[in-house]
């Protein structure tokens, strides 16, 4: 029997993502809060931009939005149908994934959560890297379809442990960001070639992607593209520091971090780059990391 996939959610990950997907030649219906960019998704990509009840008839179902709220509102608002898959690619929250396997499993339905890493540009490759939690014969089935957009598909544990390790990834992507930001501008006070010691880096153990390619990308040059917004790793940091708490563990690195992401408010960093986050150490430092 023929089967078909859904995606909900057509931001800047999302849009790449279900790009893919008609190449696995099943029918492939796409949905967003803003109709026309489905409707243009559906002329690039050979989509079918389809209204939220139509979408939640496919067998497997991909979500890809904001919070583990917007989830769980438009789950409760439109159930999808028995037997189907949904596929969160969300950065969520554990708790949520665990209420929502087991409430949709009450109906038949498997919830995995399956967030995402490897930037809008291992969205349009096809490369990012999912950590998935959940049904594991649910995950078996899906991996296939998965697979299309992704150079990696791990199966990290039962229900809500992809949404934790992807937590606890972006914690770790932030401390990597400031903790750069922080060396160059040490570096850059004492007259060194900024670009020299970063490519110096680069070529030694302070590597990391965030030295490898964001920092060049989007910081040095000035452009700060908005690829993945400040609130959004703002939110992740607090799932990871919750998660912390919650086992009442010592993390005095993931505190300090916290608060530091948490000195441009939820407002302006909507409109940011979560890069943009530096802004406040150069600010601190009278120093630009420009170069």
């Amino acid at each position: 029997m023929s089967q078909s996939i859904a995606f909900i959610g057509l931001g800047a990950m999302g849009w790449h993502m279900a790009s893919h997907l008609p190449k696995l030649g099943l029918p492939v219906y796409v949905w967003n809060r803003t109709t026309e960019k489905a409707e243009l998704h559906a002329q690039q990509f050979g989509t079918q931009a389809v209204n939220l009840e139509q979408a939640v008839q496919a067998d497997f179902i991909f979500s890809c939005l904001p919070t583990s709220a917007d989830v769980e509102q438009l789950i409760a608002q439109y159930p999808p149908k028995a037997g189907s898959i949904w596929i969160d690619c969300t950065s969520g929250v554990p708790d949520s994934a665990r209420k929502l396997s087991q409430q949709l499993g009450q109906n038949q339905v498997a919830y995995l959560d399956a967030p995402v890493s490897g930037q809008t540009i291992g969205a349009e490759r096809g490369t990012l890297t999912v950590m998935l939690g959940g049904n594991k014969q649910a995950y078996q089935r899906a991996l296939p379809i998965i697979s299309a957009f992704a150079g990696l598909v791990e199966y990290v544990g039962c229900s809500g442990s992809g949404f934790a390790v992807k937590a606890v990834n972006n914690v770790l992507m932030a401390t990597h960001l400031w903790a750069l930001a922080e060396g160059l501008t040490i570096l850059k006070q004492q007259l060194v070639d900024v670009k020299a010691a970063l490519n110096c880096i680069n070529h030694s153990s302070g590597k990391s992607t965030v030295s490898d390619s964001i920092m060049a990308q989007k910081v040095l040059n000035r452009s700060f593209p908005k690829t993945f917004a400040l609130n959004l790793l703002q939110k992740d940091i607090s799932i990871g520091l919750d998660l912390a708490q919650q086992q009442d563990s010592n993390v005095p690195i993931f505190e300090s971090i916290q608060a530091l992401f948490k000195e441009i408010p939820k407002a302006q960093a909507e409109q940011m780059d979560f890069t943009a986050a530096v802004s406040v150490l150069e600010q601190w430092n009278q120093t630009v990391l420009e170069v």
